[in-house]
């Protein structure tokens, strides 16, 4: 058995325990009482300010409403009264409206009344017109016939013989007159021809120098000879191959002569050693790219020459191509004129006698300049200057009328206008001056290009060129198309060639060249 005092504390203890437990779940029921006091005391503030929050929103609503509603009235009210006020503005427009129709409705009815009595007063008139265009007719067919019955002529025979005497007269009068004009026309015509011719020659001034075939190069010293020829001669050498001139250098004091007839290649081989001379430096190498450079230079110098001379003359619309091929006749001659200033001194005289004689200058002075723009291009195309200058303006634009007056300059077709006969003549004018032209020269020069021509003919030749005034002849050609044997053969072939197709004096020499280089670049 347990102890009675043991017992008595577990008694003791759980008593204890159980007046805690019941003292604190006490107080938990009082603290749960006064939690659940709180939450509806605020349940019910917050409730009853939900209420006031809700009674002043209505009111503020209702109050807004109000409002609104009064503002619509108002603005309804403001546009009744406006449209009243468009309404009376309307009906006030409709009662003028209506008077003006009334006005015009009452002189409508006025001006009817008027054209009624105006219509009477016609038809009684034309009544009348009509009874005395009937009376006029009876007394016409009387007299008529008494006239007949005088005359033993009817009318229509009395009409025919006075139509016939009319037209016997006027033959009479207008051969008479013709007569006259003719004879007055053959009287002046000669006079006023000449009289244009000489008038338009004296406006007209022109310089009488020819081209020659020879050019001279001042030196600044005398040493600067043996650099110009080179070791062994191969600067010369590659001077006279590049440009197709021939230098000589001899005894004349400060001065080589570059001779050629190509005034072109005779400019470019100037130019190109001038260069070198001021460069310093003399070389093969450097010989090839002065003279491709002032090549180039010299192609748009050419293009700004022909440029300058059409703007000289007015005639400032010309396709670019045509300023390059003008410019290029610079360095053309025909029988020793130069063709640039030939082309300008035509144009010129062309416009005065256009002008003198009321035809169209512009026409004129256009087809003049071009007449011969051709032969900057002949050596490069089949055909005769003529026609290849006819293709190239029709292909760059030029007017008909241009085209067809610079086509007759030679008279190888018909006159197709009054503007191609003076271009003819003043083409005719400008050759045919004392000093213009040089018969010998020309043929000098037909020869040499002949000769040109039939080496550039065979195949493998790159260029050819004409030198010591036509007694030899180089002709460079393509390594890698003929070879060493074959050339010796070319140039064979050519000297037979040119014994069979042309006349010279003494003896031609023809030189083939096949040069051979390698070219490599280091990196």
């Amino acid at each position: 058995m347990l102890p009675i005092g043991y017992v008595v504390n577990i008694v003791l203890t759980a008593v204890t325990a159980a007046a805690v437990f019941a003292v604190w779940l006490a107080n938990r029921k009082r603290v749960a009482a006064e939690t659940v006091g709180r939450a509806e005391e605020t349940a019910l503030r917050i409730l009853k300010d939900a209420e006031r929050d809700a009674e002043t929103r209505r009111k503020e609503a209702l109050l807004e409403a109000k409002e609104k509603a009064h503002d619509v009235l108002m603005e309804a009210e403001r546009q009744a009264r406006q449209e009243r006020q468009h309404a009376a503005a309307l009906e006030q427009t409709l009662a003028r409206r209506d008077a003006a129709l009334a006005e015009r409705q009452t002189g409508i009815e006025r001006l009817e009344k008027e054209l009624n009595g105006r219509d009477r007063i016609v038809a009684e008139r034309e009544k009348s017109a009509t009874a005395a265009a009937a009376k006029y007719d009876q007394l016409v067919a009387r007299q008529q016939h008494e006239l007949e019955r005088v005359a033993s002529l009817t009318a229509d025979e009395a009409k025919e013989l006075l139509l016939k005497q009319i037209e016997n007269d006027a033959r009479h009068d207008a051969a008479n007159l013709l007569k006259r004009l003719d004879a007055e026309a053959r009287e002046t015509a000669v006079d006023r021809a000449k009289q244009y011719i000489t008038e338009a020659i004296q406006r007209c001034g022109a310089e009488h120098a020819i081209e020659t075939t020879v050019s001279v190069v001042d030196l600044p010293s005398d040493d600067l000879k043996g650099r110009i020829i080179g070791r062994e001669g191969r600067n010369i050498r590659a001077l006279e191959l590049a440009t197709g001139v021939d230098l000589i250098v001899d005894d004349t004091p400060g001065a080589i002569i570059l001779s050629g007839f190509d005034p072109y290649r005779r400019e470019i081989a100037k130019q190109a050693i001038e260069r070198l001379i001021a460069d310093g430096r003399i070389h093969p190498a450097r010989i090839e790219e002065v003279v491709q450079k002032v090549k180039d230079e010299t192609d748009d110098a050419m293009r700004k020459e022909g440029a300058a001379v059409a703007f000289e003359l007015g005639l400032h619309d010309l396709h670019p191509e045509i300023h390059r091929l003008m410019g290029r006749l610079k360095y053309r001659t025909s029988y020793g004129q130069n063709v640039l200033a030939h082309s300008a001194e035509v144009a010129r005289l062309a416009g005065i006698m256009a002008r003198e004689v009321g035809l169209d200058a512009h026409v004129a002075v256009r087809a003049a300049f071009v007449h011969d723009i051709g032969k900057a291009i002949d050596r490069e195309m089949e055909g005769t200057h003529l026609q290849i200058g006819i293709d190239f303006l029709r292909k760059h634009g030029e007017s008909e009328a241009v085209v067809m007056a610079m086509a007759a300059h030679h008279m190888d077709i018909d006159w197709p206008s009054l503007e191609a006969m003076i271009v003819q003549a003043a083409d005719a004018i400008s050759a045919a001056r004392p000093g213009a032209r040089r018969d010998i020269l020309e043929s000098y020069v037909k020869r040499l290009e002949k000769l040109e021509g039939i080496a550039d003919s065979f195949k493998g030749v790159s260029k050819s060129f004409a030198l010591q005034a036509g007694r030899e002849i180089r002709i460079m050609v393509e390594s890698e198309k003929i070879s060493d044997e074959e050339a010796i053969w070319l140039s064979k072939d050519i000297a037979r060639r040119i014994e069979n197709e042309l006349e010279y004096p003494g003896q031609i020499k023809v030189t083939v060249i096949r040069e051979t280089r390698a070219v490599d670049y280091a990196k």
